[in-house]
């Protein structure tokens, strides 16, 4: 994630603000150019961008209608056919807010949202709500267990556009109870949401396109019984070899699992190297002169590197120092995985196949 600077007093700001700590002009996230701009209010809740010499025909915004309830800080245009941002128009059915738990979950389920269409739109990849288009949109359910007690569970996952979340992912207890439940090494809501949307895109990005045959020669072929591969995967465990091969466990399962898991990784790394490079990151361990894999001065934009591999160069110390961080603050790794070259090579098509669409677009 970048950081960003307000534009009034210079004070700088971080993704989620909506208010300068500095000079307290209110603040809105411009979805057109990926800003986070201080705001001059106008009459009847519209805003202008601050502007040291305002030009002669500012844009209008006003604040998206989830901005008091959700805590959203994005712009929506005025005169808007939609009174929702770019990001909030993609719901279809959110918690009842009249439970504040619930309110709660839901707030941290959009944050974590952001996050993600933040990253979408950085490159350049179609997002459109269903509502826009019914049959090749985007949508999200967020969806309480009928009968918290017990019973019927609300199973998160994808189809055909729209993703459906068990809000009790937003609780950390309850989030760290189905990782242990799933024998899982790590998890995180915008993790779901990163993977999820993973399989939407495999849909709009490689289903029906000529990418498909490059898919099925690193990620396997998707037209095995997706069913029949989950439950074999349930009942008996990944393949001995997974490490070598995939990600994690559960992208052995099958190709559609795989390429999802790897997408989510895709998007842990570029918004995580992204970060870095705003802060003016490098790594340089004392005592490994001669390790040069160790060492690294994140300078560019993974958004904006062409090769792939330039990025993995920058990921692998990056998350070496992350975890030493960690665990000398007690907390486990950060990111605890081991990226194979099978995995390189599916991510470096990942990145190949985005930067290709956005292009086109």
């Amino acid at each position: 994630m970048e950081l960003f600077n307000c534009t009034h007093c210079g004070q700088v700001l971080f993704f989620e603000n909506s208010q300068c700590e500095r000079c307290h002009f209110p603040l809105g996230f411009e979805t057109t150019r990926l800003v986070l701009v201080p705001l001059v209010a106008q009459s009847a809740g519209n805003f202008q961008v601050y502007e040291a010499t305002p030009g002669p025909a500012s844009p209008t915004y006003t604040y998206c209608q989830n901005h008091a309830d959700a805590c959203c800080n994005w712009l929506v245009p005025a005169g808007s056919p939609t009174p929702f941002c770019v990001a909030c128009a993609l719901n279809r059915t959110i918690p009842d807010l009249s439970n504040p738990e619930y309110r709660q979950r839901w707030q941290r389920l959009e944050t974590a949202k952001r996050r993600l269409v933040y990253s979408l739109l950085r490159l350049g990849l179609p997002v459109v709500s269903k509502t826009a288009d019914p049959a090749h949109g985007l949508a999200f359910n967020f969806l309480a267990d009928p009968n918290p007690g017990g019973g019927e569970k609300i199973l998160t996952g994808h189809d055909n556009g729209l993703i459906t979340i068990n809000i009790a992912e937003a609780d950390d207890i309850e989030r760290e109870m189905a990782r242990k439940a799933m024998a899982e090494t790590y998890r995180t809501l915008l993790g779901h949401f990163r993977h999820e949307v993973g399989h939407y895109y495999w849909d709009r990005l490689i289903g029906h396109t000529p990418h498909l045959e490059e898919y099925r020669q690193l990620f396997g072929d998707e037209r095995q019984d997706y069913a029949a591969a989950l439950q074999a995967h349930y009942a008996h465990g990944p393949r001995p070899d997974w490490p070598q091969h995939f990600i994690s466990a559960y992208a052995s399962s099958h190709p559609w699992e795989d390429w999802a898991e790897t997408w989510a990784h895709y998007l842990h790394i570029l918004d995580t190297l992204q970060t870095a490079h705003a802060f003016g990151l490098g790594v340089n361990p004392s005592g490994a002169a001669d390790d040069q894999h160790l060492r690294v001065a994140i300078t560019e934009d993974p958004y904006e590197a062409a090769d792939f591999h330039r990025i993995v160069a920058q990921w692998l110390p990056l998350t070496f120092a992350m975890n030493s961080l960690n665990r000398s603050m007690g907390q486990p790794d950060s990111y605890p995985f081991i990226i194979r070259p099978e995995v390189v090579r599916k991510l470096a098509f990942i990145h190949r196949v985005c930067r290709a669409v956005a292009r086109a677009l």
